[in-house]
């Protein structure tokens, strides 16, 4: 497995997984998201966000050039509050594991790889957000070292 950088040319490459991801969320909350989502209008979406230069896209990779999982993180400035310290985390937004490659270490790889390259900017915090019905997820923050710190709760009327 190779871990490579994925440009804003190459987010097609993403878009099997992304939609298998989709696909989850909306199975589980129907009303909050909208079900098959068009290919060409994902790729031009990914393509203008992996654009912005604090978005981070990477994959993991086969011998044969096939995406086996990917992430995409982005680095957020949080200046001080009175009641919070300043900080610098990176934000981990998705990450996503093609079922064939599931519980082989793709996503731990992931995230180990994400971990050391933000280290290596002086980034000691990493964040993300999951669907409370994703357990996949969870233990997998849980295996790297991330700890649930909110509980966020939303209302749709």
């Amino acid at each position: 497995m190779d871990l490579i950088d994925i440009s804003p040319e190459d987010a097609h490459r993403l878009i099997p997984l992304l939609q298998d991801l989709h696909a989850l969320h909306v199975a589980h909350q129907p009303d909050r998201y909208p079900a098959a989502p068009d290919d060409a209008a994902l790729t031009r979406w990914l393509t203008e966000w992996l654009s912005e230069t604090s978005v981070t896209a990477r994959a993991a990779v086969s011998p044969q050039g096939s995406v086996m999982g990917y992430m995409i993180y982005g680095i957020e400035h949080r200046p001080a509050l009175p009641v919070r310290q300043a900080e610098t985390r990176a934000m981990l937004h998705h990450i996503a594991v093609s079922e064939s490659w599931r519980r082989m270490g793709v996503g731990s790889a992931l995230i180990a790889d994400l971990k050391r390259a933000v280290a290596a900017q002086g980034i000691q915090i990493v964040a993300t957000t999951y669907a409370p019905f994703n357990s996949a997820s969870a233990a997998l923050m849980a295996r790297m070292g991330l700890k649930p710190v909110n509980v966020m709760a939303e209302w749709r009327g």
